[in-house]
C-alpha cells in the first residue's frame, strides 16, 4: 500500500495591523516581531518531520517563513503565486469598518453571498479555489508517499481544509486559521483524505 502524501500547511505569522480586522490581500504587508517568533516555533516543531519539499505563496509574509522553516532541511522554497490570499480588489488594506461605512451595499452584499459576490477588481471564493486547488492535486501527484510544506493564507487554508473534508465553501468560517498555525492533511492515493491536525498552536 502506498503511504499517504502528508501536506503541513501553515498559515504565515503575525502581520502588522493584526489588531484591526482587515483585508490585506495580495497586499504585501510586513510580519510582527511575534510573527518571525511564530515562525521559529514552527521551525522547532517540524524539526523531527521528514518534510522534503516546500511550497509558498510568493508574498514576502509566507516567503520569509518558509525560508526559516526550510533551512534546516536544506530545502529551497518554490514559490507560488497561485498560493496567494483571496485578490479583495478595491477593498485592499482597507479595515472592515472602513469599508462597511464606505460601500455598506457591497458588504451586504459580500455577506449575504460570501461564495459567489466578487469585490470590484477582486476574486470571489471560487476564483481562489480554481486557481488553488491544481497547485494542491499537483504536489500530492509529485511527491507521492512524502511529507511537504506549504505556507499559505487564512483563506486559502481555509478552502483547501475544507476540500479535504468536502465541506462546501459556503463554511469558510467555520474553520479558524490563527496566524503561524500547522493543519496536518494526509492524501492517500485512493483519493481518500484525512485532516490529522486542524488549527494547531504553538504557544
Amino acid at each position: 500500500m502506498t503511504p499517504a502524501t502528508r501536506i503541513h500547511l501553515i498559515r504565515h505569522g503575525q502581520v502588522v495591523g493584526y489588531d484591526q480586522p482587515r483585508y490585506n490581500g495580495q497586499t504585501d504587508v510586513a510580519l510582527t516581531d511575534l510573527g518571525i517568533e511564530q515562525y521559529h516555533r514552527l521551525k522547532a516543531r517540524l524539526a523531527t518531520t521528514r518534510i522534503s519539499a516546500c511550497y509558498t505563496s510568493d508574498l514576502s509574509r509566507c516567503v520569509i517563513g518558509a525560508d526559516i522553516i526550510c533551512a534546516q532541511f536544506g530545502i529551497e522554497p518554490v514559490k507560488r503565486s497561485q498560493l496567494r490570499e483571496l485578490n479583495i480588489g478595491i477593498w485592499e488594506g482597507m479595515t472592515w469598518e472602513e469599508i462597511s461605512q464606505r460601500w455598506p451595499n457591497e458588504w451586504q452584499a459580500r455577506l449575504a453571498d460570501l461564495v459567489n459576490y466578487r469585490v470590484p477588481e477582486g476574486e470571489n471564493l471560487l476564483d481562489v479555489e480554481a486557481r488553488v486547488m491544481p497547485v494542491i492535486t499537483e504536489i500530492v501527484e509529485r511527491h507521492q508517499g512524502q511529507e511537504v510544506l506549504v505556507v499559505g493564507h487564512g483563506g486559502v487554508n481555509r478552502i483547501i481544509l475544507l476540500n479535504a473534508i468536502g465541506a462546501p465553501l459556503a463554511r469558510m468560517f467555520n474553520i479558524e486559521q490563527n496566524f503561524g498555525c500547522h493543519n496536518i492533511i494526509d492524501y492517500y492515493a485512493d483519493g481518500y483524505t484525512t485532516v490529522k491536525l486542524l488549527n494547531g498552536l504553538t504557544d
